[in-house]
C-alpha cells in the first residue's frame, strides 16, 4: 500500500493511501481517541476529491487505529483556544469542517466507514453520510455536546430529526450513548460485522468487489436494541417543544420504567441549559431542512457558542480541569429566555456558510 501522491502530504494523525481500487483513510491518533484537529480535517478535504477524480479508485474507506475509539470527536480544546486568541480563525475552522461534511455527502463513490469503538461528535459527522456504515462489536454512538456547552453539529440535527419515536431528540439532548444494536435498528449503522472481517472488506474493495455484496454477506443481525423497551416512553416524553415539558413528563413517568426516566432527568439537569434549548429548537427545525441548510444553521450556532462562555466553561470542566462542575450561564432553564435562543439563530454579520449546491459539487467531480 503506497501513500497517495495525488494530494498533499499526510499530516500527523491521518494517513491517506491507495491499494488497488481502494482509497483508504486511516485516523491514527489513538493516544487521544483519534480526535480530529484542524490539520487532519484539511487533509481529509484534500483526499476525497482526489479519490473522486482517480478513475482507478472504486470506493473509499475510513478506518481508525487503536481499540478504544474510532473517533471521539473534534478537538474542542483547539477550538476554545482559538476562540480566545483568534476568533476569525476559530470560526473558519468550524466553516471548513462543515464544508467537509457536505463534501462527504456529495462524494460520488461508495464510502465505507469501518467503525470500532467510540464514535462521537466530529467522528459521527465523518461517517454519518457515508454510503455504508459498518459497526464492529465495540461500536458506541453518542453526540454529547450539550455536556460541554455546545450542540450536536456536523449536520447531525438533520439525522436526529428523522429518527423514529423521538429517539433523535432524546439522543441530542441527553448525549447518551447507544450500542450497535440500537444504531442498526435506527439506521445509523448499515451493517454489523465482526471487526475480524474488516481486513477482508478492505481487500475486497481493493479488488473492486461490489460493496453491497461484500458487506451483506458478512452482516449479522445484532439482536434487539437496548432502547426498544423505552421507545413508547421516549416518544411520549420527548414529543414536545420545550425542554421544561420534556423534563416534566419524565418526572411524572410511572410504571416499570419510572426509575429509568428519573435517571434521564438527572442527566438532562447536568447539561448546559442554553445548549438544551438551542438543541431542541435546532432538531425541530431541521425536520423541514435538507442537510445543506442544516449545516448552514450549524455554522450560525457554532459562531454564537464560540462567542459566549458556556462552551469554554464546558470544555474546562469536562476535559481540562475535569472537575465536572461547570458554571453554566444561565445556570438553569428558567434563566434561558426565548430572546437568548432566538439570538443564536439570528443572521451573522458575515456571509455565513455558503455551500455549493449538490449539482455544483457533482460538476466539480467530487
Amino acid at each position: 500500500m503506497s501513500t497517495s501522491d495525488l494530494t498533499a502530504p499526510d499530516v500527523e494523525g491521518v494517513t491517506v493511501s491507495e491499494n488497488g481500487a481502494l482509497g483508504l483513510i486511516t485516523l491514527n491518533r489513538p493516544q487521544v481517541l483519534n480526535v480530529l484537529n484542524t490539520p487532519m480535517k484539511a487533509r481529509l478535504a484534500e483526499a476525497f476529491p482526489a479519490f473522486a477524480r482517480n478513475p482507478d479508485i472504486y470506493a473509499a474507506a475510513i478506518e481508525a487505529a487503536g481499540e478504544r475509539a474510532f473517533c471521539a470527536g473534534g478537538d474542542v480544546r483547539e477550538s476554545v483556544s482559538a476562540a480566545r486568541s483568534n476568533m476569525p480563525a476559530a470560526r473558519v475552522a468550524f466553516k471548513r469542517e462543515y464544508e467537509l461534511i457536505w463534501l462527504l455527502e456529495c462524494f460520488s463513490k461508495p464510502t465505507v466507514s469501518l467503525i470500532s469503538g467510540i464514535v462521537m461528535g466530529s467522528g459521527v459527522g465523518l461517517t454519518a453520510f457515508n454510503t455504508h456504515r459498518v459497526a464492529g462489536e465495540r461500536y458506541k454512538f453518542a453526540m454529547p455536546e450539550t455536556a460541554i456547552g455546545l450542540f450536536p453539529d456536523v449536520g447531525i440535527a438533520y439525522v436526529l430529526a428523522r429518527l423514529p419515536h423521538e429517539i433523535g431528540t432524546y439522543l441530542g439532548l441527553t448525549g447518551r450513548a447507544i450500542s450497535r444494536s440500537d444504531a442498526f435498528k435506527l439506521g445509523l449503522a448499515t451493517h454489523c460485522i465482526p471487526e475480524s472481517e474488516f481486513a477482508a472488506i478492505k481487500a475486497g474493495l481493493s479488488e473492486a468487489w461490489p460493496v453491497d455484496t461484500l458487506l451483506d454477506e458478512r452482516h449479522s443481525d445484532p439482536g434487539p436494541g437496548e432502547l426498544e423497551p423505552y421507545n413508547e416512553l421516549i416518544a411520549k416524553c420527548f414529543a414536545t417543544d420545550t425542554v421544561e415539558e420534556i423534563i416534566g413528563r419524565l418526572k411524572a413517568a410511572s410504571g416499570p420504567h419510572a426509575e429509568w426516566a428519573q435517571a434521564v432527568v438527572a442527566d438532562l439537569e447536568k447539561q448546559a441549559p442554553l445548549s438544551l434549548k438551542v438543541t431542541l429548537r435546532h432538531i425541530r427545525e431541521a425536520r423541514a431542512m435538507d442537510l445543506r441548510q442544516t449545516l448552514g444553521v450549524d455554522y450560525k450556532l457554532a459562531c454564537r457558542f464560540l462567542e459566549d462562555s458556556d462552551f469554554r466553561e464546558g470544555v474546562r470542566a469536562v476535559l481540562i480541569d475535569k472537575d465536572n462542575k461547570p458554571n453554566w450561564q444561565p445556570a438553569d432553564l428558567s434563566g434561558v429566555t426565548a430572546e437568548m435562543v432566538a439570538h443564536y439563530f439570528s443572521q451573522l454579520t458575515d456571509d455565513g456558510l455558503d455551500l455549493p449546491t449538490r449539482s455544483e459539487m457533482q460538476a466539480a467531480r467530487v
